[in-house]
């Protein structure tokens, strides 16, 4: 029988809570250490005055009990733990904000800021009251245990769609920009069954009707992520001013937005990261990266992607090439 999920904040990635050795301690003392800096930012304009707010649980030692949720250096939002998503409501049109998440424990310390984000306001339509149409065409695909992508026909308004928002049941789990048609869902439960609708919203915060129900079983067990992995990859050496060189090619995954970050492995450790200043590539991406002067030399090479949700996705094939 499948297990009916309750609604999950998704593109947020459950880590373990960390518990700290109290050997010769005392168990009395009062907690210091304060929260890790939430991982996975993300901010994203809902419509003219809301924007999308979410991020990745954060770890502390002794359990994280909430986020705070900041505009700039105002705290505008508290929530408990089990929160990775907030709409932030009250907005100018056409004005550019900037977003941090912070987590606290339950002795009020309160941990660095995370990845701080910026987001602009489209401008507002004037007496706007037609909702856009129905989002067309719905469809998704599993991709393996934990994630599935999730696609749709664009909706119309007359003034313009602001962004789409997924919903898990009647629960919104997510928001992409109005430009997106698809977007990469992570941190599911493998052998799960799952009900998705999308809705399209306008810049003075009109929604239109949902989505036909998209309806999807994860993968049961575990596998290798690899439907968030790159594909189309390639590798190949290259001689140069006297030194050797691997070049790089493959397709990006699609998650629904540009894949900025990337972990480069070289015959079985971490090699470098790579990302990708101004507009990522999202068809075709490249990179060439120095190995040494001598020839001969085998490598093993593969790589990764930072998904949106802050998250790694699974890895591509791994390639073998020889300098030379």
């Amino acid at each position: 029988m499948r297990r009916t999920p309750h609604p999950v904040a998704l593109l947020a990635v459950t880590a373990a809570t960390l518990t700290a050795c109290t050997w010769g301690s005392d168990q009395d003392a009062k907690d210091v250490q304060p929260p890790a800096a939430p991982r996975g930012v993300t901010v994203q304009a809902g419509s003219a005055t809301t924007a999308h707010v979410m991020w990745n649980q954060a770890t502390d030692d002794t359990g994280v009990t909430g986020y705070d949720v900041y505009r700039g250096a105002t705290r505008v939002k508290r929530v408990p733990s089990r929160t990775h998503m907030v709409d932030v409501v009250g907005l100018k049109p056409s004005t550019t904000y900037t977003f941090t998440v912070r987590a606290r424990d339950a002795e009020g310390n309160v941990g660095p800021a995370g990845r701080k984000l910026t987001v602009t306001t489209p401008a507002a339509a004037t007496a706007d009251r037609e909702p856009p149409s129905r989002p067309g065409s719905a469809r998704g695909t599993v991709e393996g245990s934990r994630a599935v992508k999730l696609s749709w026909g664009a909706s119309k308004d007359d003034q313009g769609i602001a962004s789409y928002e997924i919903y898990q049941g009647t629960s919104k789990i997510h928001s992409v920009a109005g430009s997106e048609r698809e977007t990469l869902l992570t941190g599911l439960r493998p052998g799960t069954d799952y009900r998705f609708t999308v809705k399209a919203l306008d810049a003075a915060d009109n929604a239109s009707p949902a989505s036909r129900t998209v309806r999807l079983t994860t993968a049961a067990g575990q596998d290798d992520g690899r439907g968030t992995a790159p594909t189309d990859f390639r590798a190949k050496t290259r001689h140069a001013d006297g030194a050797y060189y691997i070049d790089l090619a493959w397709t990006p995954p699609h998650t629904g937005g540009a894949v900025a970050e990337y972990q480069i492995h070289l015959d079985g450790k971490t090699a470098t990261s790579l990302v990708f200043g101004g507009t990522a590539p999202r068809k075709k991406a490249t990179h060439s990266f120095y190995v040494g002067k001598e020839p001969g030399d085998t490598h093993r090479v593969k790589l990764r992607a930072k998904l949106p949700d802050g998250t790694w996705g699974g890895y591509s094939a791994e390639r073998t090439v020889t300098t030379g």
